[in-house]
């Protein structure tokens, strides 16, 4: 067990929620917000994080969208008219939920509602301009 912090005599069996500090009693706890904690920043293992960069870059292909376009979809209000519709919504949720989303995704590519949507990110993404015609 980790020692109070504050007077370091008992054991901590109290945590502070902010700093993460250990403290034994109601006293400790008054004395320890008296000395206004700060937010425990979580220590990051350079080496983890060089690992993780590196498979983020091999993760990213032709068809990954960049962050700025992303951006511009959260602020579309016609993507957001068309997100109002709870049917869209729930077919959203079903594609993101369901273990076999290629089957699922066959489904509601079907439904008009979602191709809406779909065209509607796509004006975003990929303005007509820099489309190629797949068609």
């Amino acid at each position: 067990m980790k020692k109070c912090s504050i007077c370091e005599n008992a054991d901590g069996i109290y945590k502070c929620p902010v700093c993460l500090v250990y403290y034994c009693s109601v006293a400790c706890c008054k004395k320890h917000r008296e000395l206004k904690c700060d937010i425990a920043k979580p220590v990051e293992n350079t080496e983890t994080a060089i690992k993780d960069e590196a498979t983020a870059q091999k993760l990213i292909t032709s068809d990954t969208v960049p962050v700025e376009k992303l951006k511009l979809l959260r602020e579309s209000s016609e993507l957001k008219n068309v997100l109002a519709n709870p049917h869209l919504r729930n077919l959203l949720k079903a594609v993101d939920s369901c273990s076999d989303p290629d089957k699922v995704m066959q489904k509601v590519m079907l439904e008009p509602i979602f191709v809406e949507f779909a065209d509607e990110c796509l004006k975003i993404i990929e303005p007509e301009s820099n489309r190629e015609n797949t068609y």
